[in-house]
């Protein structure tokens, strides 16, 4: 029985794993915090930390689990440079699963955004469109950031100097080394992204559409599972998922 701690368990994604866990038999959760309180007085008890908190807190947070030897899934978006390489850095002490999406289908739309990049070639625009909720704090999302991350890779390409975020105004016409990202806010939208790859005659979508919660709460819970079980470092849901 693998045992979780669950940190931002108040939030929405934190409530979702909350719902979603005793649907999982070989899962127990051993505590759940959120704001306030504090995870070293529970952490003892836990095999793997869930955190759903805050980018600003997953720094101290991975650290706590490094000083007490336990894995983590890293759920929250938004980090800076230096938050990621602080995390990072612990990834020869314990094993961790950063994400920007834990859903299956999404994982599915990293791994076909890479085929489809490297099969059409430079000949076609890159533009990526999500649309989120309006209550959601960071823009772009985690994983419109992910799927950039990704174009700009296949084209050999660094991403800070072809992303454009967005276009307003006389900005005269686009570049074929562009990689456009828009972000959409609005209502109780949990999740849509969309990869444009757009050329002269013909034009491919890629669209996930997220309708609940519970697909990014139970990819986390899967990735818990799965995290347990290896050797430390860094990985993603394309290693639990073994899409690599």
């Amino acid at each position: 029985m693998t045992r979780i701690l669950i940190t931002g368990s108040k939030g929405r994604m934190g409530q979702a794993l909350l719902a979603c866990a005793p649907q999982h038999p070989d899962l127990t959760v051993a505590a759940a915090v959120d704001l306030g309180d504090d995870p070293r007085a529970v952490i003892d008890g836990a095999d793997v930390v869930i955190d759903f908190s805050a980018h600003t807190a997953t720094s101290r947070l991975a650290a706590l689990c490094a000083e007490h030897r336990k894995a983590m899934v890293v759920g929250t978006t938004g980090h800076t440079d230096a938050e990621k390489s602080q995390i990072s850095n612990l990834k020869s002490q314990i094993p961790i699963v950063m994400a920007s999406n834990f859903s299956t289908g999404v994982n599915a739309l990293f791994w076909l955004t890479r085929k489809a990049a490297e099969i059409l070639g430079p000949g076609f625009d890159l533009e990526i469109i999500e649309t989120h909720h309006r209550l959601k704090k960071d823009a772009p999302s985690g994983t419109a950031k992910t799927l950039a991350e990704i174009l700009a890779d296949v084209r050999k390409q660094p991403l800070a100097q072809v992303a454009r975020h967005g276009r307003e105004g006389i900005v005269g016409e686009r570049l074929p080394s562009e990689i456009g990202i828009h972000s959409v806010r609005g209502g109780d939208v949990v999740g849509d992204h969309t990869v444009l790859f757009a050329a002269l005659g013909e034009r491919l979508e890629l669209t996930h559409r997220a309708s609940s919660r519970e697909t990014f709460a139970h990819g986390a819970l899967r990735a818990a599972q799965w995290v347990v079980r290896q050797k430390p470092g860094l990985y993603d849901m394309l290693d639990v998922l073994g899409l690599k």
